[in-house]
């Protein structure tokens, strides 16, 4: 295991080790540390284990992990390596579909499953200290909880400073944010399933097919990025331009705009639908055709 282990940052990596229909104890583990659940959850099954080239290529592709537990609950989870400022409302449409997906116009409402949306992040987020944060639907005055079937978690990577070997949530961040480090190999005595995790991690990072879909999928993400931001830079300049005479405040809001419009016009040049260009950008479907 001299070998230096891929970075399940990469999505395509951590798709395949947490969505592995070869080691389902890797989920449950940490699906378990993540929700915490009364009653453990004991099996998955996994409904999309989609990982073509097509996929791996394509910047804009979802390399999500989606399972449904033994007790019924739907889950899905996402690395995300980059900020897209969309992060929240981005998380609020997946859970929507995933949630909307198991009805599928047969179903009762109250027949609908316990949904929870897990989103692992390379950046921080939110205005919180914790690295893992926890939302449900609460009354604002009482807190008392309206249901328990919309639960959304985020986990913050940079955030998670030390360690916790008692917490099995501690240990697999540690895990996915460096598995190199000495510190994160020793854990592997302590938690089973991050031994197994550890071992498949290194049979990936040996395998030269495998390598290259790794190569392949960080290419595709750089120049996705390097896109946005490029298509950002050129909007914030035109709008601090045209808001020199107005204001700086409202040229950098019409630079945002623009920004926006500029990622738009590239989606649209990548063969991007319109509904998913307004989930990347918020702008209206009308903003987007009239750029056709």
């Amino acid at each position: 295991m001299c070998t230096k282990l891929f970075e399940p940052k990469v999505d395509y990596v951590f798709k395949n080790l947490f969505g592995s229909e070869k080691h389902p104890r890797i989920l449950i583990s940490f699906l378990n540390a993540c929700i915490k659940p009364e009653s453990p959850i004991v099996s998955v099954q996994l409904k999309n284990t989609e990982l073509s080239k097509e996929y791996i290529e394509d910047s804009f592709s979802r390399l999500d992990v989606l399972a449904k537990t033994d007790k019924g609950e739907i889950i899905n989870i996402e690395m995300q390596r980059a900020d897209e400022k969309n992060m929240i409302k981005r998380s609020l449409y997946y859970w929507s579909k995933a949630f909307s997906g198991e009805y599928g116009g047969k179903s009762r409402y109250r027949e609908l499953p316990r949904t929870i949306c897990i989103n692992v992040i390379d950046f921080n987020l939110l205005l919180e200290e914790n690295y893992h944060n926890k939302y449900i639907l609460k009354n604002a005055k009482t807190s008392n909880i309206l249901t328990d079937t919309m639960e959304i978690h985020f986990i913050e990577l940079p955030k998670m400073k030390e360690i916790d070997t008692k917490d099995a949530l501690s240990m697999w961040t540690a895990f996915i944010n460096d598995p190199n480090d000495d510190k994160v190999i020793e854990l592997e005595s302590m938690l089973e399933e991050l031994h197994e995790a550890r071992i498949e991690l290194a049979r990936i990072s040996r395998d030269p097919k495998e390598a290259e879909n790794y190569r392949l999928r960080q290419n595709a993400m750089n120049e996705r990025m390097n896109a946005l931001l490029e298509a950002e830079d050129k909007g914030i300049a035109k709008g601090i331009a045209q808001g020199m005479a107005q204001g700086i405040a409202r040229g950098i809001a019409e630079g945002e705009k623009l920004a926006k419009l500029e990622i738009a016009k590239t989606s649209l040049q990548n063969g991007l639908s319109p509904d998913i260009i307004t989930q990347i950008t918020g702008l209206t479907i009308e903003e987007i055709e009239n750029l056709k």
